[in-house]
């Protein structure tokens, strides 16, 4: 019986090698971790209850003399996450950069580690008693001379002068009164007069060591870019004449301690390395200093730093860290060069997770393949299973969502939250007047611009208050305006009323939405990957950029320019009001004028009946131009303060603030630039009076007495079109929102947000209002206004995507807003239309950021060799990348055809088809391959291989969990190679002399 199981689990072996393509081979076991793996695996594996371990401030203070005589301890460098030097001017900091080390000094600081002092949970309060108990414990153990310990403490108690201090020119008594203790001090020494010595050594300690804070170290702004509980790491080094071979002690406070002046910084200290050493080696005490304070600044290293429990842990971290160094050739690089920060550092935790054998599953927000190359895709959570009950997934949403429903109004008490409300709003708006003039024209003002506001203003608001994912916006789209329109055609053909069979169509597919809702459908959502969410909001994108450049070509043609204008015919370029040719005629049909014709506007000349005679008739001068220039003026202002977060001008407070408004600040500059200039140029037109726009409807649409009965039946034939558009629509939307990238704490509601927009829809439908649906690039546009970044980023370090500010009140705010908006016409009559149309054009084109296609679209314009370094082509040939693209812009090619013809009402129909095609993409490309440039579409047999997959490798461990992000397969037939540290040759140590080495 048994070796029939083991014979079917073989088999199972060999398909799932079959179907990863690979060769069925005979595994080898890997050979066992070696001890120091281990030891960093015990470290890093236990699990503290505590918080993690604090950020820590490193600062390099290095022993020098003053005007030749005082000695005292000068900060030379400071880390947090990158090395910042002291420039040899001493007056300014070097920017942030890589702290670039030699190896020598990492091998020379292994020595030191293991030879010198180690002292780990020290109970001390007071830098003296630090020193005491240090120089005690090296007398003890016969590294340090008893005499040698007033030295050694004396000078280790000396006055540290940061960089913060501005130099200044100390007097003759200071300097005289220095040397003259220092006198006294070492005087009593050699008369042996311990009690004296102590004495004085305690006075002298009393006034340069305090244990409170200073002035300078509260008032230093550096403390911004320090989170709250970072705790500092002190590296001490210099050289002396009174010692014959190195004074080394690498402490760990068991309480984190003020020690005074001691750091620049007013936060404790933690952390003590101190290195002394005889006289002619200040380079390489330099240098280990620096590669300590590195590696104290390496978040792992930091981490075994603080868990360590002897020596052997410490020289452990020390040896990962070694293992992990890059090693540049000298004549390849010159050191003296600073590397940049890089913009995005690598994650520590797959180091850790080597270690600590945690689980591989990436965390909301890790992109494991395209490294933050576009989409994340989404994760197939508990908001997406299917229950199998009645309503299963809408009272699972509203159980996942309530305990929220506070939070989401305390969250938004931030200004970040009104910058969001006026950007939103403004677009909102816009879209609504757009919308209301289009819908107007279509059916004929039965539905119009006020229309548009009030069910933008109720749709929305109640959504944004309700709903499962509040950071969506709803408003009118493209596809919904092709279907009114058709639809209004067709009543009017077959004599219908209008808003009666429209309210039956909204009330079919109310209930059809209803009942998508009760059986979970929106399980479906799970197959929209990546593929058909960059189709479908790549389309909405070129949409709003296409109309934004359409409405500004109609504005040019209705105010046109005169392209035949010459300055040297300026003299005949004029237009004059002539009386028309039959004068007898014009004076029989308008009333008398007492007045010239020649005399009379345009407006009057054409009121009379005259004729407008004259090249400058037909042209209107400047308001093209001058829409143009407030058109694009808007798009790069906005571009440019959006970016402004990043730039190298003003404080970090203030760049952020710019930031935030960046919207806002532009249209208030070029609404001021249009008013300065004076130019007459279209601006936005509320509607003033709260009433229908028609005089032939009212606010409430009786079901019944218009249509004959049948058609409240046969309804139910367009609703079925309506509802896969509401669907489609909303939850292709929903999907991009949700999106793992955008770090959501709060969790989606794809069942309740369809369940609003149902409700919605009836109630719409039955006050004549336009359907609501959710738009892509608004809600986009939302989710960027509201990202959330870390407030204290270390110099260098680019502040952490700490993800989206998740409430309901900027929603609400804007949509109440909205349906204000009638009574503010007074202050909205100011704000010039080509400014809109420019936040239409940056909406657009701001949503295509960071999608993939558009990298992959870039790369089919540029050469092998200048192509970034994306993960995706390091593991998919160029030629499947290129495939792939072609294939998803010629369905979007296809797209943008059928929505600008007749055809449109099928639109939905063809997005759910590009399902179908990616489906049918499965046998152009490997799983392999997809999983790099797309989600892999959810099997049921295949999440189950997966599930019993990692159940396997949990009892495994990961300590192959980088595997997947490696250029090269993992193969285990292939031993690992370590090699000792004790059997590396090294050089004498700092202070031993050649004969003990040999």
């Amino acid at each position: 019986m048994s070796n029939n199981n083991n014979q079917e689990e073989k088999e199972e072996k060999e398909e799932d090698s079959e179907e990863r393509g690979e060769e069925v081979m005979v595994k080898i076991p890997p050979p066992p971790p070696p001890p120091e793996a281990e030891r960093i695996r015990f470290i890093l594996g236990e699990e503290d209850d505590g918080p993690a371990p604090p950020q820590l401030f490193t600062e390099l203070d290095e022993l020098l003399s003053v005007d030749g005589q005082e000695m005292e301890w000068k900060e030379t460098a400071r880390w947090i996450k990158f090395e910042e030097k002291v420039e040899k001017g001493g007056e300014r900091w070097s920017k942030p950069h890589v702290a670039t080390l030699s190896l020598h000094s990492l091998f020379e600081l292994r020595t030191c580690i293991e030879k010198g002092t180690i002292m780990l949970d020290l109970e001390a309060s007071t830098l003296p008693q630090v020193v005491e108990l240090i120089t005690d414990n090296q007398i003890e153990i016969g590294q340090l001379k008893a005499e040698l310990k007033d030295k050694v403490m004396y000078t280790l108690l000396r006055k540290h002068r940061h960089q913060t201090k501005k130099s200044n020119l100390r007097s003759l008594a200071d300097i005289g009164k220095t040397v003259s203790s220092a006198s006294r001090l070492f005087s009593n020494q050699e008369n042996g007069s311990p009690t004296t010595t102590h004495r004085n050594l305690a006075s002298s300690s009393l006034n340069d060591i305090s244990d409170k804070p200073e002035k300078d170290q509260l008032r230093n702004k550096f403390m911004k870019k320090l989170p709250r509980d970072a705790e500092a790491s002190n590296v001490l080094v210099g050289e002396v004449d009174f010692l014959d071979a190195p004074f080394v002690a690498f402490v760990r406070l068991q309480q984190a301690v003020m020690l005074g002046a001691l750091t620049e910084v007013p936060v404790p200290t933690r952390f003590l390395f101190i290195l002394l050493g005889p006289k002619g080696k200040a380079k390489s005490y330099h240098e280990i200093g620096r590669a300590i304070a590195t590696l104290m600044s390496d978040e792992v290293f930091h981490d075994i730093a603080y868990k360590a429990k002897d020596r052997q842990d410490l020289l452990a971290g020390i040896d990962e860290f070694l293992d992990e160094v890059i090693v540049l050739p000298p004549g390849e690089w010159d050191p003296a060069i600073r590397i940049e920060p890089p913009k995005s550092l690598p994650s520590s935790d797959k180091r850790k997770n080597m270690y600590a054998g945690g689980d591989n599953a990436q965390m909301n927000g890790d992109m494991p393949h395209d490294g933050g190359h576009g989409g994340g895709g989404h994760d197939i959570g508990e908001e997406l299973k299917k229950t199998g009950k009645f309503c299963g997934g809408l009272i699972l949403d509203i159980k996942r969502k309530a305990p929220f429903f506070v939070s989401d109004f305390t969250d938004a008490i931030h200004i970040q939250a009104l910058s969001a409300i006026l950007f939103i709003y403004l677009g909102t708006v816009t879209n609504a007047i757009t919308f209301g003039g289009l819908l107007g024209d279509a059916t004929e003002n039965m539905q119009g611009v006020l229309e548009s506001f009030l069910g933008t203003a109720i749709a929305g608001g109640v959504f944004c208050l309700l709903a499962g994912q509040p950071l969506t916006i709803l408003s009118s789209t493209g596809p919904v305006l092709v279907f009114e329109r058709l639809l209004f055609n067709f009543s009017k053909d077959n004599q219908f009323d209008y808003l009666e069979f429209r309210l039956w169509i909204g009330l079919w597919s109310g209930f059809f939405c209803l009942l998508l809702v009760a059986t979970d459908a929106s399980f479906l959502v799970q197959y929209f990957t990546r593929f058909t969410e960059e189709g479908f909001s790549c389309l909405i994108s070129f949409i709003f950029i296409y109309d934004a450049f359409k409405k500004m070509l109609k504005l040019a043609h209705h105010y046109p320019i005169n392209p035949d204008y010459r300055m040297e015919y300026v003299t005949q370029y004029d237009c004059l009001c002539m009386a028309p040719a039959v004068l007898a005629y014009a004076l029989s049909s308008v009333q008398p004028m007492n007045a010239t014709w020649s005399s009379l506007s345009k407006t009057e000349c054409l009121k009379y009946g005259g004729e407008l005679v004259g090249k400058a008739c037909d042209f209107v001068p400047d308001i093209t131009l001058m829409s143009f220039i407030l058109f694009f003026g808007t798009y790069t202002c906005s571009m440019c303060l959006k970016k402004f977060k990043t730039s190298r001008f003003f404080p970090t407070t203030v760049r952020k603030l710019i930031s935030d408004f960046a919207i806002i600040l532009t249209i208030l500059v070029f609404c001021g630039v249009d008013m300065l200039v004076g130019v007459d140029t279209p601006k936005l037109i509320v509607p003033s009076e709260f009433k229908p726009t028609s005089s032939k409807r009212g606010w409430f649409v009786p079901p019944f007495g218009g249509n004959p009965w049948w058609v409240y039946l046969a309804s139910a034939l367009p609703a079925l079109l309506v509802t896969i558009l509401l669907f489609m629509d909303q939850q292709i939307t929903a999907v991009i929102v949700n999106r793992k990238e955008h770090k959501l704490k709060k969790g989606a509601g794809y069942h309740l947000d369809l369940f609003w927009v149902a409700v919605l829809i009836v109630i719409c439908s039955f006050m004549g209002l336009p359907w609501y649906v959710a738009a892509t690039v608004i809600s986009i546009a939302h989710i960027d206004s509201l990202k959330m970044e870390t407030e204290t980023s270390a110099p260098g370090e680019q502040p952490k995507f700490l993800g989206v500010r998740s409430q309901r009140v900027t929603g609400v705010c804007v949509f109440i807003l909205t349906g204000l908006s009638v009574f503010m016409s007074p202050i909205l009559k100011f704000i010039p239309m080509p400014v809109l149309y420019g936040v239409f054009l940056y909406m657009g084109v701001a949503s295509l950021n960071g999608v993939q296609f558009m990298d992959r679209l870039k790369l089919l314009l540029m050469p092998a060799k200048h192509q970034p370094d994306l993960v995706y082509l390091r593991h998919v040939p160029l030629r499947k990348v290129h495939l792939f693209t072609f294939i998803q812009v010629l369905c979007l090619a296809m797209l943008w055809i059928l929505k600008s013809t007749v055809a449109a009402i099928i639109f939905p129909v063809m997005i759910l088809a590009l399902v179908a095609v990616r489906k049918a993409m499965d046998y152009l490309f490997s799983q392999h391959e997809l999983s790099f440039l797309d989600d892999v579409i959810p099997e049921k047999d295949k999440k189950k291989k997966e599930d019993e997959k990692k159940k396997k490798n949990k009892k495994r461990g990961s300590i192959d969990s980088d595997v997947e992000d490696s250029d090269y397969p993992y193969n285990e037939n292939v031993p690992s190679i370590k090699i000792p540290m004790d059997m590396m040759e090294q050089e004498p140590f700092l202070g031993d002399k050649a004969s003990d080495s040999e």
